[in-house]
């Protein structure tokens, strides 16, 4: 029930997203891998244990259920089962999965006001270009 606890190197995500997954379902992450899940473009969805253990039974039952994970709405859904519920997403994070942006992309988007502050530095101050 407690997905990614002792997983605190990047790997653990880099592995799961390499092998094709898109998003990981659990009642709770550890948050060490939430936060590397995150920056890596790994979404975690939480859901309440009962809707977990749902979901187990069901992709038991037949592991060609279909789920569908809407970043946008914060929605999980399974329609074959009836099962359509949301989950946390805090909203800076889910701007940058909407965004397609990791923190390299955020600090790109602030290049003109990273170089005209620069610009305005005296000399002796280091920079970053």
């Amino acid at each position: 029930p407690n997905f990614g606890t002792g997983s605190s190197r990047e790997h653990a995500v880099w592995a799961i997203a390499q092998y094709g997954f898109a998003a990981v379902v659990s009642p709770r992450f550890g948050d060490i891998f939430r936060n590397n899940a995150t920056k890596n473009g790994l979404v975690p969805v939480v859901v309440a244990p009962e809707v977990g253990e749902q979901l187990l039974r069901a992709i038991e039952a037949d592991p060609t259920l279909e789920l569908t994970i809407d970043v946008a709405r914060r929605t999980l859904e399974a329609p074959a089962i009836g099962l359509s519920v949301e989950f946390p997403l805090d909203e800076s994070v889910q701007h940058r999965f909407l965004e397609g942006l990791d923190d390299i992309g955020l600090t790109l988007r602030l290049d003109a006001e990273i170089a005209s502050f620069e610009a305005e530095r005296p000399g002796w101050l280091p920079t970053t270009r």
